[in-house]
């Protein structure tokens, strides 16, 4: 069964991927030109950032700056101008360097922190934590869109990509295998771990920092069948419509069959 699997990944796989390092500018090069190729897979991220918006306006009552970390060949910043992009490599797409385990910023000089498939790739979440609550302003939060540990996905995951892994028995809080590199190794179950399974020890650890809510995302078949990008696209654009359609009559299945979620986490004032 896995060989079968692992032939079918290979087959699936954008043959201009292939090639390239998951560690290479070059690659966030190849992203961006796909995401504007694919329309179903950009209308997927478009609606991520309009969700995460709308998650900022109903959460977060501080004033300060907002920063997307691990932007990469992220768009948001192009629909939203007032967000400050950066990612940990270099990338002329993004305005700042900055490593989210040791952020450049002020203290409590941020409203709002968005990471959208980010966070399972941090090697020390502890040390990210611990920069959410300094950098953050009172009322101020972080958005966090992750790989999510349904049915579907967490046997998707298990297989999606050689370079990461999926394991919700992981005992440690730690984002990667050892001798990885920044793209590599991840645990694409680390939210899980950390929010779902850990959340006693997380509010315990962390006081000041709260889970307001979480939330799965309905547009995983969008994702699936446009392949991301990194797989070939397995429909044509103009399904979009049907496929939407399809999505939403599904919705009482979403907990079963999406493919990523939100966790909003916002600081608060501890006495």
């Amino acid at each position: 069964m896995k060989f079968i699997i692992e032939k079918l990944r290979s087959f699936l796989t954008d043959q201009r991927t292939k090639d390239i390092s998951v560690n290479s500018s070059d690659l966030i090069k190849l992203h961006k030109s796909i995401l504007l190729e694919k329309k179903f897979l950009r209308q997927v991220f478009a609606e991520i950032y309009t969700t995460c918006i709308k998650l900022r306006n109903k959460y977060f009552t501080s004033s300060g700056i907002e920063i997307e970390i691990g932007s990469g060949s992220s768009f948001f910043k192009q629909m939203y101008g007032g967000i400050i992009s950066s990612d940990i490599k270099s990338n002329s797409g993004v305005d700042i360097i900055v490593d989210a385990q040791a952020m450049p910023f002020n203290d409590k000089e941020v409203r709002a922190l968005y990471a959208i498939n980010c966070f399972h790739h941090l090697s020390d979440p502890d040390k990210f934590f611990c920069e959410l609550i300094r950098v953050l302003k009172v009322g101020g939060g972080a958005v966090l869109v992750e790989p999510y540990f349904g049915l579907v996905a967490r046997y998707f995951y298990k297989y999606l990509f050689s370079t990461e892994h999926f394991d919700m028995a992981q005992s440690e809080w730690v984002a990667t295998q050892k001798n990885h590199d920044v793209m590599t190794g991840a645990n694409q179950a680390l939210s899980y771990i950390v929010f779902f399974r850990d959340r006693a020890a997380f509010e315990a650890k962390y006081p000041s920092l709260e889970i307001i809510e979480s939330m799965v995302l309905h547009n995983y078949l969008r994702y699936l069948l446009s392949g991301g990008l990194n797989f070939k696209s397995l429909v044509p654009d103009f399904f979009m419509p049907i496929v939407k359609t399809i999505e939403f009559l599904l919705i009482p299945l979403s907990s079963i069959l999406a493919l990523h979620h939100i966790i909003i986490i916002r600081k608060k004032n501890v006495v």
